[in-house]
């Protein structure tokens, strides 16, 4: 009989716990059947491109993947790296504060044979670049302070601020941990020392051993990625163009109502100033936090009929459809794996 996985377990119960809690405090006094029939006025034909968005979102990441690992010289093809991609947003969706999404892509990329050292820097240029894309675009807002955003931004400034605050203290965290491999090294000699003292190894240097040759290639690794400022530099614009893609649903959710007044760059700035403040908060994929910010921010936009709507509309393709199409990638890319190990055996 198969052992119950008890972390995964309950990472479900409070993905559900935090979707729960958040739906009751969006509907609170709020008709639903209302909400509904508002929901079908919009015009569906937005829907589809609206997922494509999310879709190469997904891809953008798998695109990054498999151009750093090329740089690197390590052989992995453009499906496995799109794979990678999905099982990262998929764990990251659903585990606090995004948590769980580079530790299960290192364990998918070990599974096909790529060295752990490889992975770890290419996911900490990507988290770096990941977030390094959202701090300017919220620096360029704070610093212009275009009067078409900022003043709707009034009622959660605080939380601009802190995200913008912590996405900062955590690029610098990155970058010493990728550019720094020696305090890399220590650390893991730390945590290996400590866990020895717990639950002793029965070799205590061969573990030491390992950490040291993981070292020296991570050290070679971060060395090309320092050396290779063009690499990085290609990195951050497809990043953009990543980013960029989920922003456009909350303007093709506007369109959809056939609204008028505000512009493209004005709604997607707004949005991505929602994803600066609600991406390290401790909650699984900003959730609670950018459903309430979008109602907030929103409201003079959509109007007090169809902000809650178009919340729904625009959250539900960007956040819980980008949560079942990494959800399927994962599940593929689980059986692909179990597929091409057995075809190793045999």
């Amino acid at each position: 009989m198969k052992k119950i996985n008890w972390k995964k377990l309950l990472n479900v119960v409070f993905l559900i716990a935090v979707f729960s809690v958040t739906m009751l405090i969006v509907f609170d006094g709020e008709d639903f059947g209302q909400v509904l029939d508002y929901i079908q006025t919009a015009s569906f034909i937005y829907v589809i491109p609206s997922i494509l968005c999310v879709f190469l979102f997904i891809m953008g990441e798998g695109v990054i993947i498999w151009y750093l690992f090329r740089k690197l010289g390590v052989s992995a093809s453009f499906y496995r790296c799109c794979l990678y991609s999905g099982i990262g947003y998929f764990y990251s969706s659903i585990t606090p504060s995004a948590s769980g999404g580079q530790p299960l892509q290192i364990v998918a990329m070990r599974k096909d044979r790529i060295p752990v050292a490889m992975s770890l820097s290419v996911l900490g240029i990507i988290a770096i670049t990941y977030k390094v894309v959202l701090v300017v675009l919220g620096a360029v807002i704070l610093i212009l302070q275009p009067v078409s955003v900022m003043s709707f931004l009034e009622p959660v400034m605080f939380l601009v601020y802190l995200g913008m605050g912590l996405n900062v203290v955590t690029i610098i965290s990155l970058l010493l941990l990728v550019f720094r491999p020696n305090i890399v090294r220590r650390f893991l000699h730390w945590v290996i020392r400590i866990v020895h003292k717990i639950r002793p190894f029965r070799n205590l240097q061969r573990q030491h051993d390992r950490i040291e040759n993981l070292a020296v290639q991570y050290q070679g690794a971060a060395d090309f990625f320092r050396s290779h400022k063009g690499v990085i530099a290609k990195v951050i614009l497809i990043n953009a163009l990543q980013r960029f893609s989920l922003l456009v649903v909350t303007w093709l959710t506007y369109c959809s109502f056939s609204l008028e007044g505000s512009t493209f760059p004005q709604i997607t700035s707004l949005q991505g100033m929602i994803h600066l403040s609600a991406d390290m908060m401790p909650l699984p994929g900003g959730m609670g936090i950018s459903e309430t910010m979008f109602l907030d921010i929103f409201r003079p936009i959509f109007g007090d009929d169809l902000v809650l709507p178009g919340m729904v509309i625009s959250r539900g393709i960007s956040f819980y459809a980008q949560v079942l199409i990494s959800a399927l990638m994962t599940i593929v890319a689980s059986f692909t794996t179990k597929e091409r190990r057995g075809r190793k055996k045999k």
